[in-house]
């Protein structure tokens, strides 16, 4: 089958199209004909090389983490689906015309492929976030990067369980964070004296984007209490919580797609490309001002 390939470690021209053997569903497993796979940072982690000191990846590799697509193969053991269902989850091969998945939850005919391939991954990394700040209706929370994947979920997560939420992103950004019932502003110098003008107090922090911004929120919230990164290594060193590592759930997936389908959250999809042009999607993600989902489609 033609999948996305890189046989070396390198930035995102490294990924070509190849032929690999077909996947076959394990027990408590499916595997599925690829709609859409949707492309994230980790990805371009694991193909630079970066995450070989915490894990191994065998060369020649297929990256994707999250797909959506139709059942065309049921393991052993594993329940509750038929072959012919839409279903969008997350496996280890995504980029090719087949995946296995290991969880998954049903996908309604009436969402795009596109948009729940972009699901997985940010819908868990949200709700694991805001499980971990355990905000309360009326508290003010400061989301970075509340125009992204990650960030913008949450901050609708946040909002809709009565929680106020200022959000940073780029100015050009600064509709969409509004459009998800926050209050924007812009990231960069500043931001502290900004924050401040909006809020009296910022009850907890969420870094979704990175990019040197912990210590202006340890300033803002008065200490690291509440204060928690997604992406930023740094904060080792400054005493706040870091946590990158994804608890997958099918039953919080499934609520997150119904959330989906009746339109109370969204996931910006920017970009659909093909898997041949999966160096081009690679290289949006990495680059972090996307705007969006990347989605490739077989």
């Amino acid at each position: 089958m033609r999948a996305v390939v890189f046989d070396r470690f390198g930035g995102p021209e490294v990924l070509h199209l190849g032929e690999v053997p077909e996947p076959e569903a394990g027990t408590g497993q499916v595997r599925v004909r690829v709609e859409a796979v949707g492309l994230n940072a980790f990805d371009g982690k694991i193909r630079s090389g970066a995450m070989e000191a915490a894990f191994r990846t065998p060369l020649p590799a297929v990256p994707g983490t999250e797909v959506a697509g139709v059942v065309d193969q049921v393991g052993a053991n594993a329940a509750g689906v038929a072959i012919g269902d839409r279903v969008t989850g997350w496996t280890s091969r995504g980029a090719a015309e087949l995946a296995v998945l290991k969880l998954w939850a049903p996908v309604p005919d009436d969402l795009d492929a596109a948009q729940a391939a972009a699901l997985p991954v940010v819908g868990e990394a949200a709700r694991r976030a805001l499980r971990i700040l355990d905000l309360k209706p009326g508290e003010t929370l400061l989301v970075h990067g509340a125009s992204g994947g990650v960030g913008g979920l949450a901050t609708q997560l946040a909002v809709a369980a009565g929680v106020r939420v200022i959000g940073t992103a780029a100015p050009v950004n600064q509709e969409r964070v509004a459009s998800y019932g926050a209050t924007p502003t812009t990231y960069g110098e500043g931001l502290v004296g900004r924050v401040r003008a909006l809020a009296p107090a910022v009850d907890a922090v969420l870094d979704a984007a990175g990019g040197g911004v912990l210590p202006d929120s340890i300033e803002l919230r008065g200490g690291t209490d509440r204060v928690l990164t997604l992406t930023d290594p740094a904060a080792h060193g400054l005493g706040v919580v870091f946590d990158e590592r994804p608890a997958p759930s099918a039953e919080d997936l499934a609520d997150l797609v119904g959330l989906v389908v009746r339109g109370e959250v969204a996931v910006p999809v920017a970009k659909v490309l093909p898997l041949a042009e999966a160096a081009r999607g690679q290289a949006l993600v990495d680059g972090g001002h996307a705007g969006g989902k990347v989605v490739l489609v077989p």
